[in-house]
């Protein structure tokens, strides 16, 4: 079992930056394949980035969004600079039992509780 605590969520004015963090436990980190997910009020989670073998993201965020990860620190950080009024949601992070890239939410085997995420105008 793996559980995942996501941290560095809060309120920020438009064209700011955020550093969320993801901490897992277990010793299998590095084989695991992580994604960023989002739930804004009233809309359907969406997928925001991932990475496995490889990274991907959603076309709403590239180039402002970059994820990253700490295997020896069993951690993965999602940057988000220029952060925007639709940026607005709860973030999510979520683990695979395995190394492959997916914008599939379904696909995730463990989920964190979230972090909320405020861009005021």
């Amino acid at each position: 079992q793996v559980q995942l605590v996501e941290s560095g969520g809060g309120l920020v004015q438009v064209g700011g930056s955020l550093r969320l963090s993801c901490s897992a436990s277990g010793r299998t980190f590095s084989s695991k394949g992580m994604g960023w997910f989002r739930r804004a009020p009233g809309k359907d989670r969406e997928f925001v980035a991932a990475i496995g073998w490889s990274d991907d993201y959603a076309a709403s965020v590239k180039g402002r969004f970059t994820i990253s990860r700490d295997n020896a620190k069993n951690t993965v950080s999602l940057q988000m600079n220029s952060l925007k009024p639709e940026d607005t949601a709860v973030y999510y992070c979520a683990a695979l039992n395995n190394m492959r890239t997916t914008r599939v939410a379904n696909m995730y085997d463990y989920w964190g509780q979230g972090t909320q995420v405020t861009v005021s105008a």
